[in-house]
Parts: C-alpha cells; sequence; structure tokens
C-alpha cells in the first residue's frame, strides 16, 4: 500500500526497545501481542531492552513508560492494549499528557493501513504516538493484527536507518536540538 525504498548503500543502525502491554486480563507468559512485537523488533536487528504488563490503571501506565522513558538506553517505547473504547480503556489517557511532541500522522497513517485488514472496524482505536523528551512513544491496539499491522506497514521502516526519503534514525541525533 505505501511505497518503500530501502537503500542497501547505508549501513543498519539498531535501536533499542520496550514494550508495555497493558492488561487486566494478561501476564508476561499469555501477552501474545507483546511477545509478537518482541519477535518482530529483534527479528528486524532491533533489541528489546525489556517488556512487561501493567493493569489498565492511568497511574501504573504512565509510571511505567515515565521509567522507560528516563532510562538512558531505551529509544523506543511501545504499549499495546488500552487504545479503545471500554471504561477500562486509558492508555491515551495515561501517556499523552506526557507528549512533548504528537504525532499525528502515526494514527493516521495505522488508522489508514489498518482498514485494509479489518475495514471500517479500524475506527474503533485510538491508536496514538508522540515523542517523549527523546524518546519515541507508540501506544497500539492490543490485538496482534494490529500490532503487526503497525510494526509491518509504519515503524520496521521508519526505524530502519536504510529508509528512504528519511527515517526517525536519522532525527534522532538531533532530538536535543533547541
Amino acid at each position: 500500500m505505501f511505497p518503500y525504498k530501502i537503500d542497501e548503500s547505508h549501513p543498519f543502525v539498531p535501536v533499542t526497545f520496550a514494550v508495555l502491554a497493558v492488561s487486566d486480563t494478561r501476564t508476561l507468559e499469555t501477552d501474545t501481542s507483546g511477545a509478537l512485537l518482541k519477535e518482530m523488533i529483534e527479528g528486524a536487528g532491533h533489541r528489546v531492552f525489556e517488556r512487561a504488563v501493567v493493569k489498565d490503571d492511568r497511574e501504573a501506565i504512565a509510571g511505567q513508560v515515565r521509567a522507560w522513558v528516563e532510562a538512558p538506553d531505551i529509544d523506543v517505547v511501545l504499549t499495546t492494549g488500552g487504545t479503545g473504547f471500554s471504561g477500562r480503556d486509558v492508555t491515551p489517557e495515561a501517556v499523552e499528557p506526557m507528549f512533548d511532541k504528537r504525532m499525528d500522522g502515526f494514527s493516521v497513517l495505522f488508522h489508514q493501513y489498518s482498514a485494509t485488514t479489518i475495514g471500517t472496524s479500524s475506527i474503533q482505536s485510538r491508536a496514538t504516538a508522540g515523542l517523549i523528551g527523546t524518546t519515541f512513544v507508540f501506544c497500539l491496539p492490543g490485538s496482534r493484527g494490529a500490532c503487526r499491522d503497525a510494526w509491518e506497514a509504519i515503524l520496521k521502516y521508519q526505524f530502519d536507518s536504510r529508509h528512504a526519503p528519511c527515517n526517525f534514525i536519522e532525527v534522532m541525533p538531533r532530538l536535543t536540538e533547541r
């Protein structure tokens, strides 16, 4: 659906991710979406610093994201779950207030691609993303399909230093500019 161009003359630069599953029912052992993200991240040549699971609770979500954002070794935080419309879905409410810069384009592209796989049901997601300090944060829906869509259609390429015409790896050294 989207045009991708990988410039093999550029070196691949791995970055470090953390993956947070937001769920009242999952554990680290039963979190299949977080496990899938870890598998895809590592399969692309990146590192996963840590995976965790927290309940659908604003303070718990914000606390874990904040801890990872403050960790100097983590470049990207991915959350999965809590982006729907049920009363317990509070991931955007927990994370968005911490954004220094919103990434509205992520939600647009995610929904555009997701509509090709699940049709109008894509509207039931409040996927969001932004920058907290120098850490990229993406809040994905909790389904394996949504995590696969986000990774395969968008994130895999934006975190590939060989992706042209531009990618997040090129921007990372400039995130502290004022």
